[in-house]
C-alpha cells in the first residue's frame, strides 16, 4: 500500500523545468494560503537540495570519454528534478519547519506582511546563495532547524542576497540551474542564455535593484509594458534613436528569485512570434542576431556584443572553473 501512495506522489509531482509552476503556484496562494505555503517551504527544500548535488557533482572528478557538456546539461536537470521529488516526498525537515514558522506568523495579528516579507527574503537568500555555501550551510547542522536558527548563517544568507557577484564565477554560479531550466524550454544552449543575462546586468554587478537596495533579479533588463501585472521598477537607462544615445527612466519588471526571472524570459521568448527565430538557435552569432533582430535592444551593437561574450574566455573560464 506505501509504495502505491509514493507512486501516486511521484505522478503528481510537477517537472521541476515546468515554466507555468511560478503562475499556478500564486494562484494556489491566492484560493488556499495554508496549501500554498506548503508547497512554496517544498520548493525551498528543493533548491537548497539542488544546490548541495551540484556542490557534489562539482567536487566529483571529471573528463572521461563518456563526459559531455549534453551529459553534463542531462545531468543537472535529473538533479534538479530528484531535488524536488525529494523534498516532496522524503524531505528532511525543513520545508516542515519553515510551513510551521510562516503559519504561526500568519496567525498573529498584523504580521501577514511581515509574514511575507520574511518569506520572500528566504526566498531571494537561497536563489542568491552559491553551491558551495549552500553545502556548506546543510552539513554544518545536524537539523534543517539548526541551520535555520543559526545567526551567522542568517547573516550569510542576507549579505548574499543582497550583495552583488564578486567576479563572473560568482555569477555563473547563481544563475546557471536557472539557465538549464530555460535551455530546456527554449531550445537555446544554456550558456547563450548565461551569456545574455551576463550583457544585461554586468555579470551581476549591475542588476537593476529596486528603491531600498534589494535585487530586483532582472538580469535580462526586460521592461514591465502595459501587460505585466507583477512588481516593477524604475530607472534610468539608454536607449538608442536613429543610432544615437539617449538617457530615459523606464519601469522594469521586478522578480522574487532568478528562477523567476529566467522563466519569465523563456517564457517571453517562446509566446512572443518576432522571436521565432531565436528559439532552438545553436549558433551563438546567429543567437545574438535573431535576439537583435526581433527588436530585444535598441543598441546597433548588441549582437556584437553578446556574440563576443558568447565566445569569449571569460565566459568559458567561468563555465569550466
Amino acid at each position: 500500500m506505501k509504495s502505491i501512495d509514493l507512486a501516486k506522489d511521484v505522478a503528481n509531482t510537477r517537472l521541476a523545468i515546468d515554466p507555468a509552476a511560478a503562475a499556478d503556484l500564486r494562484a494556489r496562494i491566492a484560493q488556499d494560503a495554508q496549501g500554498g505555503m506548503k508547497q512554496v517551504a517544498q520548493q525551498f527544500e528543493g533548491m537548497l537540495l539542488q544546490l548541495l548535488l551540484k556542490s557534489m557533482r562539482d567536487a566529483t572528478i571529471s573528463g572521461g570519454m563518456l563526459d559531455s557538456q549534453q551529459g553534463s546539461f542531462f545531468t543537472a536537470l535529473g538533479d534538479q528534478q530528484m531535488a524536488l521529488n525529494l523534498a516532496t516526498q522524503m524531505p528532511m525537515g525543513l520545508a516542515e519547519l519553515i510551513e510551521q514558522q510562516q503559519s504561526a506568523r500568519a496567525a498573529k495579528p498584523g504580521e501577514d506582511e511581515a509574514g511575507s516579507a520574511s518569506l520572500n527574503a528566504l526566498q531571494q537568500s537561497l536563489n542568491s546563495l552559491s553551491p558551495a555555501s549552500a553545502a556548506a550551510y546543510l552539513l554544518a547542522s545536524g537539523n534543517p532547524a539548526g541551520m535555520m536558527a543559526g545567526a551567522a548563517a542568517s547573516t550569510r544568507a542576507a549579505t548574499l542576497a543582497a550583495g552583488s557577484p564578486s567576479e563572473p564565477r560568482d555569477f555563473v554560479d547563481r544563475v546557471w540551474p536557472h539557465a538549464q531550466a530555460a535551455a530546456a524550454a527554449t531550445g537555446v544552449p544554456a550558456r547563450f542564455l548565461v551569456a545574455h543575462s551576463a550583457l544585461e546586468s554586468g555579470w551581476g554587478r549591475h542588476e537593476i535593484r529596486n528603491a531600498d537596495g534589494s535585487p530586483s533579479f532582472n538580469v535580462f533588463g526586460i521592461k514591465a509594458g502595459r501587460n505585466w501585472s507583477g512588481a516593477t521598477v524604475e530607472v534610468a537607462t539608454t536607449e538608442f534613436v536613429n543610432g544615437v544615445a539617449q538617457a530615459e527612466h523606464a519601469s522594469f519588471r521586478a522578480y522574487a528569485s532568478y528562477a523567476e526571472a529566467f522563466r519569465d524570459y523563456a517564457e517571453l521568448l517562446a509566446s512572443q512570434p518576432r522571436y521565432a527565430g531565436v528559439l532552438g538557435q545553436q549558433d551563438g552569432v546567429r543567437f545574438a542576431r535573431s535576439l537583435q533582430q526581433a527588436g530585444y535592444a535598441t543598441d546597433p551593437m548588441y549582437a556584437d556584443k553578446l556574440a563576443r561574450i558568447i565566445a569569449g574566455n571569460t565566459l568559458r573560464q567561468a563555465l569550466s572553473g
